[in-house]
């Protein structure tokens, strides 16, 4: 913190709307508010910070702002805050941050943000501009949308539905393993096939535990599915769990649940740019722990999409 104050800011100058979603993580987000704004006071980083109910709000919020020219708009909550963020700045040149407070904050940690959330917050007021890759998905409704770090169908997705319900309250990686747990009960594998467009992949078919699309090494608070995955690298990280029965699950638990690493021969991983999952039944997507439809899906990565703020050491010089 000794840096506090003397470390010039690329906010300042810039007409700053931060968006707090209050629901996040708890409520986490209002708990830190108040050091939060002493902290941009601090860095001379004149922002007008704007309370939200929800993702959705912020979203809208967002994209009023944009039209009304701000320049720069930092979103405080959990990953799924951030994608309403991701969305509404799509094609424009915003520049975008995120202030970690959700449950997960899997795309912040992917960025290089500390866990600790005044850490990370000024971390990001010290921090200069990245490119970085975003997800498209297109779902069976029609739906398209993006997200930032990682989205998949199967136990996963219906454990998303659990950790934004029941299991809301519960500290970062406590809250996906509860809502696996609860997930479990009386889930069925999903038989899949996963097409590899505009790649010489073969097609893959067989039954999962879960199917995900990755543009982060992990998602639920730190499960790492996809190690080798980074945010700039043009391409998705396509993850299987094929089906290894209940008790193969709670055989896993004990590892998943100190350090987030998954180790079984079960686990098949590719490197696309663009796939489309199809399943013998429709099966709930999400998408940053969102739901946002159903399958068929197709999956795609939308090169450097996102200018946003991150650690200094990982940003891109050429945007300096």
């Amino acid at each position: 913190m000794s840096n506090r104050g003397k470390v010039p800011s690329f906010l300042c100058g810039s007409d700053v709307i931060v968006l707090v979603n209050s629901a996040a993580g708890g409520g986490r987000a209002r708990s830190y508010l108040v050091q939060i704004q002493k902290l941009f006071q601090s860095f001379q980083v004149h922002a007008q910070f704007v309370m939200t109910n929800s993702a959705a709000e912020l979203e809208s919020l967002a994209q009023k702002a944009i039209r009304q020219g701000k320049n720069a708009l930092l979103a405080m909550g959990g990953d799924g805050t951030f994608q309403g963020l991701a969305n509404a700045a799509f094609g424009s040149h915003v520049l975008v941050g995120v202030l970690p407070m959700g449950g997960g904050n899997d795309f912040a940690a992917a960025l290089g943000l500390p866990a600790d959330p005044i850490k990370a917050a000024e971390a990001v007021l010290q921090g200069s501009p990245r490119l970085v890759d975003l997800v498209r998905v297109r779902t069976a409704e029609g739906r398209t949308r993006l997200y930032a770090g990682g989205g998949g169908i199967g136990l996963d997705a219906e454990a998303a539905r659990y950790a934004s319900g029941m299991f809301y309250r519960l500290p970062g990686r406590a809250r996906y393993i509860a809502s696996a747990l609860r997930a479990l009960v009386g889930f069925v594998p999903i038989e899949v096939r996963i097409e590899f467009l505009e790649s010489g992949l073969p097609a893959c078919e067989t039954t999962v535990l879960l199917a995900a699309a990755l543009n982060s090494p992990t998602y639920g608070a730190g499960l790492r599915l996809a190690p080798d995955a980074t945010l700039d690298d043009g391409s998705l990280d396509i993850v299987l769990i094929e089906d290894i029965g209940t008790l193969g699950i709670l055989r896993l638990l004990p590892r998943l649940i100190s350090s987030g690493e998954l180790r079984t021969n079960h686990v098949k991983r590719w490197k696309a740019c663009r796939v489309r999952i199809t399943t013998r039944t429709p099966s709930a997507f999400h998408g940053d722990g969102e739901i946002l439809g159903l399958t068929p899906v197709e999956i795609e990565v939308l090169p450097r999409a996102a200018r946003i703020l991150a650690p200094a050491a990982r940003a891109n010089p050429q945007l300096w």
